[in-house]
């Protein structure tokens, strides 16, 4: 694929306002794959690395994402580029991709690897989350038990059990709102916080359905956005400030070389 029919196949992924160049650097890098460039808008492509043209798409799409990511904060990126909300676009491009027969999941085409996939599921991720919500309902039953006895439950978390009181907070929690034991152990403690019933069981579909947990997590921080204008405005607020930031420290150098000149 040249330069014009990769940007184009992103584009057909999902249009984006901004625009953007995507370059093959026709070198081999041992450092990284690719690379965005924020302030010139432009996708390098180390494609010397790559063997496929699967594997190029792929990191086509991680660097589209960054792009894209940089549009949806004011043309800026964070310090910390890989962050939550990138996963969640790199994740929703990727889905997009294979659903238009654009990329294909290499995951799935080995038979030895998704043979491996199943047995970590089963035995592994869905029997680790049974034993957390068995632990939920024994922790429970010595809650009540404690306080039969007038003692406190707390205490017996602590100097007995010595568990964390927050994992067998979430332990319990995961036993009381019966949560699919499919979800595994870490899934839990993000759906046993979410204190709404419905938004909980969206979150909880949205993972067994195979969504990343960042997709499932950006999704729902959306959903609470709309419903509360006050943490949108505030959001907004905070992506204004981090422009202005940015443009101030550009403005100073810019005003900077400027006196350079006119010396």
């Amino acid at each position: 694929m040249n330069q014009d029919q990769i940007k184009t196949l992103l584009l057909a992924v999902e249009d984006c306002e901004f625009d953007f160049s995507v370059i093959l650097s026709g070198k081999k890098s041992r450092k990284v794959n690719g690379l965005y460039k924020v302030d010139t808008r432009e996708i390098i492509l180390h494609n010397k690395n790559f063997e496929t043209e699967n594997l190029l798409i792929y990191t086509a799409l991680h660097e589209y994402a960054h792009h894209i990511h940089s549009g949806k904060n004011g043309g800026i990126l964070p310090s910390r580029s890989h962050t939550q909300e990138f996963w969640a676009i790199f994740h929703h491009l990727l889905e997009a991709a294979e659903a238009k027969k654009l990329y294909t999941n290499a995951y799935a085409e080995s038979p030895e690897l998704a043979a491996l996939t199943e047995l970590i599921r089963e035995k592994y991720i869905k029997e680790n989350g049974s034993l957390f919500i068995e632990l939920g309902n024994r922790l429970i039953t010595a809650r009540a038990l404690c306080e039969k006895e007038g003692l406190r439950f707390e205490d017996y978390i602590d100097r007995v059990l010595c568990l964390p009181r927050l994992a067998a907070k979430t332990a319990m929690k995961s036993f009381s709102y019966n949560l699919d034991p499919a979800l595994g152990q870490e899934n839990m403690r993000f759906i046993s916080a979410i204190s709404n019933e419905e938004e909980r069981g969206a979150a909880e579909n949205a993972l067994l359905s195979g969504k990343s947990p960042d997709s499932v997590k950006i999704a729902l921080r959306a959903t609470q956005a709309e419903e509360d204008p006050r943490l949108k405005l505030e959001k907004e607020k905070e992506r204004i400030k981090r422009t202005i930031g940015t443009l101030s420290k550009r403005l100073k150098e810019i005003e900077g070389e400027l006196e350079t000149v006119n010396n």
